[in-house]
């Protein structure tokens, strides 16, 4: 075997090949100073059976002594914080000195001893309430309104008839409106208000009019619905469109029903009512809880049936990294990481689950308002409390859930690039 030297050998460095040529470093016989290019000069000589034996010996003491160096510089790698492919912050990173002069966020550690205080920060916890109207009515016949139409057919059973003819013993009298005074106009008599009554008095009272000039008039009553006496379903149900109210004091749900139900896709569906100049807003769930709650629609009245806006993001080691939408009027923060998918289990931190939220100016010069504008609220999944206190505080609309990354993560990853360049990758987990 040969081998070559060189006075560069005095570095401690070897170089080893399983080639027939193998390449050592030695000291060279003459000096740099004797040569005008100032080059080290490589002596080439065939090695002895004692010096291939020690050459084995080394070469082994070489690899274990590069896999050390390797191994150390990984570990100096991984704590000199270099950068590598990751998928979410760690926890460290993002409250690092929350105390510092400057600093532009308030770290809160979530206990079940503080829950009481974030509700004071906000006391509708993002609930979009406004009035509503009263509900539990009973249902009763409808009221003749303005734009509401009759359809008469008036039977005479005498021979000169003013109405009738000889051929036929009745006489229609097709689309009657109710004028906005609530009157309408028939032949032969005054205008006779019917505005406010139910169909069975309004037909007795038009009855009673006529007879006084036609004594044996019978009046038979049709009324179409019109505008004041119609609700609009605009959007959030299967069949939208404009109904009748057929009957006074209706309820929502039964309009709701009429209309084919509720659109299946929508999640936590909110129901607003526009009546006029107000507008009512509360959730498909809180009309459904009581029939207190269920309030009586009326002529005008403009339904929309929409999801709940409100969302929040969801970031970090998570199953799902995208905007996520309430589901329920109440969304608790160990309920977002259900919507989330729940964390990553080979790279979460269940110590470093944050929720970073933003508040109103305004709140914070309350009394009793948020400490700062940014808040980051954290909570550690490992114990009983955090997990309660999870369960229990309430996410708000536009909230930042992330779930942070291990701290080991990363120097797992390292050692695992490195090992597998070592062919030692397998072993590199169990460390």
């Amino acid at each position: 075997m040969w081998s070559v030297t060189g006075a560069d050998a005095t570095q401690g460095l070897a170089l080893r090949t399983n080639a027939p040529l193998a390449l050592r470093r030695r000291a060279a016989p003459e000096s740099t100073g004797d040569r005008k290019d100032g080059l080290t000069p490589l002596c080439f000589h065939r090695n002895s059976s004692a010096e291939r034996r020690s050459g084995t010996e080394g070469q082994g003491l070489a690899v274990d002594l590069n896999r050390r160096q390797v191994l150390g510089g990984v570990a100096a790698l991984a704590m000199s914080g270099c950068s590598v492919a990751r998928g979410a912050p760690s926890k460290r990173e993002v409250v690092a000195r929350p105390d510092a002069d400057g600093a532009d966020f308030t770290l809160e550690i979530v206990t079940r001893s503080r829950l009481a205080l974030y509700t004071a920060w906000n006391p509708r916890n993002g609930r979009m309430l406004t009035d509503w109207p009263q509900g539990g009515a009973v249902p009763s016949d409808q009221v003749l309104a303005p734009g509401d139409r009759l359809s008469l057919r008036i039977w005479d059973a005498e021979e000169s008839s003013l109405i009738t003819t000889a051929e036929a013993p009745f006489a229609d009298i097709a689309n009657v409106v109710v004028t906005a005074s609530g009157h309408v106009s028939l032949p032969y008599i005054d205008q006779v208000h019917v505005g406010g009554l139910t169909a069975e008095r309004a037909r007795n009272r038009l009855q009673e009019s006529l007879t006084a000039i036609i004594p044996s008039a019978q009046v038979q009553m049709e009324v179409s619905e019109g505008r004041r006496n119609s609700a609009q379903m605009l959007g959030g149900v299967v069949r939208p469109g404009t109904y009748p109210l057929d009957e006074r004091n209706l309820p929502l749900t039964s309009l709701v029903a009429a209309a084919g139900g509720i659109d299946q896709s929508l999640k936590n569906p909110q129901v607003q009512i526009t009546r006029g100049n107000q507008v009512f807003r509360r959730s498909w769930e809180f009309v459904l809880n009581t029939p207190h709650h269920d309030p009586a629609i009326r002529g005008g009245d403009r339904i929309v049936i929409e999801a709940d806006p409100r969302s929040f993001k969801a970031l970090g080691a998570s199953q799902r990294e995208e905007v996520i939408g309430f589901d329920e009027q109440d969304v608790s923060a160990l309920r977002a990481i259900s919507l989330m998918g729940g964390i990553a289990d080979t790279r979460a931190d269940p110590r470093g689950i944050l929720v970073l939220r933003r508040y109103d100016a305004r709140e914070t010069q309350r009394a009793d308002g948020p400490p700062d504008t940014r808040v980051v609220f954290s909570f550690d999944l490992t114990s009983a409390d955090g997990m309660f206190s999870a369960d229990e505080f309430l996410i708000l609309d536009d909230d930042i859930v992330l779930a942070t990354q291990a701290p080991a993560v990363t120097t797992q990853r390292v050692l695992g690039l490195f090992g597998s360049f070592l062919g030692f990758g397998r072993s590199v987990s169990n460390l």
